[in-house]
This record gives structure tokens, sequence and C-alpha cells, in this order.
């Protein structure tokens, strides 16, 4: 099989929220990129959209990051969740992160260049 990722996945396993119109159920973050996350399927999920909004606090500071998602697919009580858009501040937080889970700058140079080209194809 053919690995597609083009971003580094954190496991990351942490509280967070899911928000959907007026609805917010309470998740478990499983891992995250700086493209996406996976979270647990929370008890009584039924979005009426496919567009959630992702929040969670990094822990041991009051730190907040947020993102506009989509749910790209649901197995095994989890949800797949694609950024569609993310604040500067939370991806400033997002990417030092990942940083120091993965380890190389050089890669996350990279996937921070291929996250900005992917939101601004007219480049």
């Amino acid at each position: 099989m053919n690995e597609r990722r083009q971003f580094s996945r954190v496991l990351f396993s942490n509280q967070a929220q899911l928000c959907c119109q007026d609805a917010i159920w309470q998740t478990k973050l499983l891992d995250i990129s700086l493209n996406g996350a996976l979270v647990e399927t929370p008890a009584n999920f039924t979005p009426k959209s496919q567009q959630l909004q992702l929040s969670f606090t990094i822990p041991d500071s009051d730190i907040q990051v947020q993102m506009e998602t989509e749910l790209v697919h649901q197995k095994d009580n989890q949800l797949g969740l694609a950024c569609l858009h993310i604040d500067v501040e939370s991806i400033s937080h997002l990417r030092r992160l990942v940083e120091l889970n993965v380890g190389d700058p050089t890669l996350l140079d990279r996937e921070l260049t291929l996250f900005i080209d992917k939101r601004n194809p007219e480049k």
C-alpha cells in the first residue's frame, strides 16, 4: 500500500472539543499534524455538517489551539479531520508541538511550506 501522507503525525493524547453550529462534544485527541487530526468519536456524535471546529489546550499551559476542520473519515470509533483553516497563533503553537516531537527541523520546514502552498494555490 502506498503511503499518501504528506505531513508527519504526532501521537498526542489529550482532551479536546469538537463544535458544529451550536453542538459541542468532548473528545480525545489521538494524533495531530499540521494538516489535521485524529480524534475519538464522541458519545452522541450527530453533526449537522462535515465542518467542525477542533480545539484543545496544550498540556501544562494555557495555550489554546483551534482549527476549522472537515470530517474526512469515520472508522473504528475514530474521526479523521482535515484542516481547512487555522489562525497564525494556533499554527505557530502547533508547529512547535510537532517540531518537538518530530525532531527534524528540515522536514518540518518542508511540511510548513507544503501546508502554506496548499492553501495559497495562486502563488
